[in-house]
């Protein structure tokens, strides 16, 4: 009985099948593959084939027959418009993104301190809510010559006139050019003057509403030894009138600079009462006299902001007005995470709270910071709506950037696929050294 029990406990005990692998989540593969399988799919229909595509089209010509080789990607660099597209999308990486990052640090920074923080946070963010087509049409109106119609230009004329004088009659010409000659804007008597004859500057052109509580006027006075005279308007309702002659109800144009010169120099200067009279000293005598160009410049209608030198700067506006916001908020997250301790230990050592802002809350930031400059740098790579909406057709080509360039070169009116393709492709080139960055700084976080 021992003996046998002892040799039926030493048998080895029966060993169980071996399982079928699973993946590191303890899902079988095939499992995974099924799930995967969809979203592959749309991945490689949506975002594989259209690249692989664009190479492969990038090497032939408009027909789409001829093989190139790549001629197309050294038009991509000889092409004027394309050069210049280029040269602006360097523009729009470095200061678009820059600005706007620096605007949603300093809102993110001040909003702190204030108990209307989230209502303003609120306010900046707004735009992020309006599509690039909305915000486009929003600045091209802003952004409008027209002052009248333009808030940019409204603002800035406003300004300029609260410093500058505007002319008192703006468009203002002789009415008789055998008595006034024109050169550079100024007027200036064909004849000289002398004392005790009075002179008659004849003017037309004038708006009505310039004329609105003008005087009527009169003829001037003769003065003993001085130099007198009337500038008016030489034009009467409804007709009739002698020309060059004061005739009633002819208005008087008050404020007008009128100058006295001799040999190129000034000697002597006045300006018109309400009444249009003027009257110089003894030392106008024998001298011609200039009505100078100021009295009649045009009005001042501000910037030409979407001109060919300031079309770019001015788009870079609006979209740092619409991305601003959204920086705010990310650097806000980040500094919501800030242990308020270092901060205030900064503060007990005796750093000010510019020292504090640039020694401890930047550097605590840095990591936001890099990825609220990496996603606005993708995002400003791929602008296309907001240039092609703001910029007029005449600055158009001025303001041009890769995105815009790669629509009009694939479906404008001069249209080569094959170039559109090689932009396509170098504008991907251009994406991935950031993605790159991005996916390493995502890494090390991880890491960490």
């Amino acid at each position: 009985m021992s003996t046998a029990t002892a040799q039926g406990a030493a048998a080895p005990a029966s060993v169980p099948p071996p399982k079928k692998p699973r993946s590191v989540l303890g899902t079988r593969l095939w499992v995974a593959a099924c799930f995967l399988l969809p979203a592959l799919a749309l991945l490689g229909a949506l975002v594989v084939y259209p690249i692989g595509y664009s190479v492969w089209r990038s090497f032939f010509d408009a027909s789409g027959h001829g093989f190139v080789g790549v001629d197309n990607y050294h038009t991509v660099f000889t092409d004027d418009r394309i050069r210049t597209a280029l040269k602006n999308n360097v523009i729009w990486v470095i200061v678009a993104p820059s600005v706007a990052t620096a605007l949603g640090l300093i809102f993110a920074v001040l909003t702190e301190r204030v108990s209307w923080g989230t209502a303003f946070k609120l306010v900046v963010f707004m735009p992020m809510a309006i599509s690039m087509l909305a915000a486009g049409i929003i600045f091209r109106l802003v952004y409008e010559q027209n002052p009248d119609r333009g808030v940019a230009n409204a603002v800035w004329v406003g300004i300029h006139d609260t410093f500058t004088e505007p002319a008192p009659f703006p468009g203002a010409h002789p009415s008789n050019d055998k008595v006034l000659t024109t050169s550079g804007g100024a007027f200036t008597t064909r004849s000289v003057v002398k004392a005790g004859t009075p002179a008659a500057l004849p003017l037309v052109g004038v708006k009505p509403d310039d004329l609105k509580g003008a005087k009527d006027a009169i003829p001037a006075r003769e003065v003993a030894g001085k130099v007198t005279g009337t500038v008016w308007m030489d034009f009467t309702r409804g007709g009739g009138g002698h020309p060059g002659m004061i005739d009633p109800g002819e208005k008087a144009l008050g404020g007008v600079k009128v100058e006295a010169v001799k040999d190129g120099t000034t000697v002597a200067s006045a300006t018109t009462e309400p009444d249009g009279t003027f009257t110089l000293p003894t030392a106008a005598d024998g001298a011609r006299l200039r009505l100078p160009a100021s009295n009649f410049a045009a009005h001042y209608n501000g910037i030409d902001w979407l001109g060919p030198s300031l079309v770019t700067p001015s788009i870079i506006g609006a979209y740092v007005w619409m991305w601003a916001g959204f920086a705010m908020v990310l650097i806000a997250a980040g500094l919501a995470s800030v242990p308020r301790e270092l901060l205030e230990a900064a503060r007990v050592d005796g750093a000010n709270e510019w020292q504090v802002f640039r020694r401890v809350t930047v550097p605590l930031l840095a990591p936001v910071l890099v990825v609220v400059l990496i996603t606005l740098m993708i995002n400003v790579l791929k602008i296309f709506d907001l240039v092609y909406i703001i910029a007029p057709g005449a600055s158009l080509d001025k303001a041009n950037v890769l995105a815009l360039q790669l629509y009009q070169s694939s479906f404008g009116t001069d249209v080569n696929q094959g170039v559109g393709s090689a932009i396509a492709v170098f504008l991907l080139v251009l994406v991935l050294p950031v993605m790159l960055v991005n996916i390493r700084r995502m890494r090390k976080e991880r890491q960490r």
